[in-house]
């Protein structure tokens, strides 16, 4: 099933997103996760991320196969720039197209953790932005392909408009749906939308949402996206910290009436980065579909 063809029946498109582990234990642990919460809340598709080098790519392809295949959900495989060329690009969709995987989110990708700090390097005779991947892929497969976006604006564009620009040039080069970052204030989706739909973007464009189960973590995963957190929130959160169990309830609570607030708002759906635990996701979605 191509994930464009989920928008427009009437109903919200559900997902979640898991990160390739880098051990056969962590993979087996990973597929438990995905099947339980599979069959629990029947979404609609999962995606699993793509790491920055050879070995975690290969077990993208290995978990993605068997989510599909073994267990009968859509899957989506991220793809990124990251430390691959042009032709190595190829050869790794060829491989996802012939396990049958279709949906592919394409990404420019973030520098590996060990890198200079010198941002983002384009590797040799590889791609410098997610819209040159788009375009690559768009013309060489037959692919259903997504992209991401920005309610905050991403941190190293000169301005809204800008990004909001090259958002629109993605869906222009062959992206069909857009997957946003984390945010916590849905303000902040709800104008983003309103100002894509005056730019002309008639894609949909689906809320990522993190459910907050550590404060410390957040705080980092904001700081690298340059996502907020309302004030509120974060004053009940940095009182807690100290206290996993309260900082998970307030973090399920937030999240329940965001994800609510959203539908209500007319969000296609709602993709949910598990940070590959159940708990928090299963909680949530449940709440939101009783």
């Amino acid at each position: 099933m191509r994930i464009s063809d989920l928008h427009g029946r009437g109903r919200p498109v559900f997902s979640f997103e898991f990160f390739p582990p880098k051990t056969d234990e962590g993979a087996s642990n990973l597929m438990a996760t995905v099947a339980d919460l599979g069959q629990a809340l029947k979404p609609d598709f999962v995606s699993v991320t793509n790491g920055a080098m050879g070995a975690t790519r290969t077990r993208t392809l290995e978990i993605v196969s068997r989510i599909q295949a073994d267990l009968g959900i859509t899957a989506m495989a991220h793809l990124t720039c990251v430390g691959s060329s042009a032709e190595q690009v190829r050869d790794e969709v060829r491989r996802l197209c012939g396990r049958g995987i279709e949906n592919i989110l394409a990404l420019r990708g973030d520098a590996p953790a060990d890198a200079d700090g010198g941002g983002f390097e384009v590797a040799a005779g590889g791609f410098a932005h997610a819209t040159d991947l788009i375009e690559f892929l768009a013309a060489n497969f037959d692919v259903d392909l997504g992209g991401a976006c920005y309610p905050e604006t991403h941190p190293e564009a000169p301005s809204p408009d800008d990004d909001l620009r090259w958002a629109k040039r993605k869906l222009e080069l062959g992206a069909r749906f857009l997957v946003t970052q984390l945010f916590f204030d849905n303000d902040a989706y709800f104008d983003f939308v309103a100002r894509a739909r005056a730019a002309g973007i008639a894609a949909p464009i689906t809320p990522g949402i993190m459910p907050i189960t550590n404060v410390a973590q957040i705080e980092r995963f904001t700081k690298m996206c340059g996502a907020t957190i309302p004030e509120e929130l974060y004053e009940r959160l940095r009182r807690d910290q100290d206290d996993p169990a309260k900082v998970m309830a307030t973090g399920i609570e937030h999240a329940i009436r965001q994800c609510r607030g959203l539908l209500a708002g007319g969000a296609p759906g709602l993709h949910f980065y598990t940070l590959n635990k159940s708990h928090a996701t299963r909680s949530i979605l449940a709440a939101v579909q009783a």
